[in-house]
């Protein structure tokens, strides 16, 4: 059965203006009967307006009319294109063929040696695989440890190239900011230059007071 839109206001209409069965009605909205007794009731879904499923173009006349003939028979609804636009489309797994499962050791090995800032988490992202198998590879302890060998994931076919560079440069530049944060790499100042003494033009300099006898030859005492 396809899910239908505003199941709560269907059943309304439904018990409202047929002689279905609650069993079928709630088939039909992929509701309980027991919430489907508790709507005929009043209990539940009372300021709820009622929907009409057959001009809402969800059910046929013909579906309709036949299950009010017989209520054995369960409705199905017409496939509504707004309730699969509706549906959120989730991406589908990453999906690695069973040829090239056996390759992932190898990968996983190329990062743990060639780039380490990039943490477990995106390389199990990148190449499809888990963070106790990055572990093993890493302390080599791995099943197959004794034939791994680290290989570029690209040439292993197992990521593209402009994935690979996108990750390892986010990594690259979360480590450097994380290093910046810790004190580690920043520049040292300069050490000042001690000034050397101001050079004073000649014609600047004071002049230095004429030689005089007393001064040269002494005094007569």
């Amino acid at each position: 059965m396809s899910d239908i839109l505003m199941p709560k206001a269907t059943a309304v209409w439904l018990v409202d203006n047929t002689s279905l069965s609650f069993e079928q009605i709630a088939d039909f909205c992929g509701l309980h009967p027991l919430e489907v007794r508790g709507i005929a009731d009043g209990d539940v879904a009372r300021d709820i307006r009622g929907v009409d499923p057959v001009t809402g173009g969800q059910l046929t006349r013909e579906e309709l009319d036949k299950a009010q003939g017989d209520e054995n028979y369960r409705m199905k609804a017409i496939v509504s294109r707004h309730a699969e636009l509706m549906k959120s489309a989730k991406p589908a797994p990453k999906y690695t063929p069973v040829s090239r499962r056996q390759d992932r050791p190898d990968a996983i090995a190329w990062f743990v040696r060639n780039h380490p800032e990039v943490t477990d988490a995106q390389i199990a992202k990148m190449l499809g695989t888990t963070k106790s198998t990055i572990e093993s590879v890493r302390n080599r302890t791995h099943w197959n440890s004794a034939n791994i060998k680290p290989v570029d994931p690209v040439t292993l076919g197992l990521v593209g190239q402009l994935a690979l560079d996108e990750i390892v440069k986010k990594a690259a530049d979360k480590k450097t900011k994380d290093d910046l944060k810790k004190g580690g790499g920043t520049i040292q100042p300069v050490e000042q230059v001690e000034a050397e003494p101001e050079f004073v033009p000649e014609a600047r300099q004071r002049p230095t007071a004429e030689p005089t006898a007393a001064s040269v030859f002494g005094t007569k005492d």
